[in-house]
């Protein structure tokens, strides 16, 4: 599978994407950050097709139409406020999982993805980019085989050295003590 991480907008992808993540809120609604990004790009079907499916439990995942967007889908996922919600870290760890699990359910091939959790739910960069690193590496094909391609999409060069520093320390192939 190609792993990439580039400075760019989840909501800017090229139509070579099966899907884009969405980092929902619980109603599904348009919100702010990633999620009003994806929302206004999709276009106001997209929120009319969700009202029906909230609320949107912590730690789960569904795939919707992208409508406006130039991919088949999008894959909601919920993650938990990092500074509110009881444990944290294991909401997130199982959004990602049921994010995979979604994508693997249909077939799809390539998605690009956000930073879940980094905006309005608080995660701190670094927690952000260790869990989101694990899941690719210990989730996603598991759950997911079709995946050929995932562009986690990052907000900024400080998020890009974030994340090289997280898949360094996670790199299953180095044997230097950490």
């Amino acid at each position: 599978m190609k792993l990439e991480f580039q400075i760019t907008d989840i909501a800017k992808q090229p139509p070579c994407f099966d899907a884009v993540v969405n980092s929902a809120n619980s109603n599904l609604r348009l919100g702010s950050g990633v999620s009003g990004a994806i929302y206004t790009a999709a276009g106001p079907k997209l929120e009319a097709y969700c009202q029906p499916l909230a609320p949107l439990p912590l730690g789960k995942a569904i795939i919707t139409p992208g409508f406006n967007l130039p991919h088949p889908w999008i894959i909601h996922v919920r993650s938990s406020h990092y500074l509110t919600d009881d444990n944290p870290e294991a909401v997130m760890a199982e959004a990602l999982r049921s994010m995979f699990r979604v994508a693997g359910e249909h077939n799809i091939k390539s998605l690009a993805m956000p930073v879940i959790g980094t905006g309005i739910f608080k995660f701190p960069f670094g927690v952000a980019a260790d869990l989101i690193i694990k899941a690719i590496q210990n989730d996603a094909l598991e759950l997911a085989p079709s995946l050929q391609r995932i562009r986690v999409c990052l907000p900024s060069i400080k998020m890009a050295f974030i994340f090289a520093k997280a898949r360094q320390l996670n790199d299953p192939s180095d044997q230097r003590p950490k």
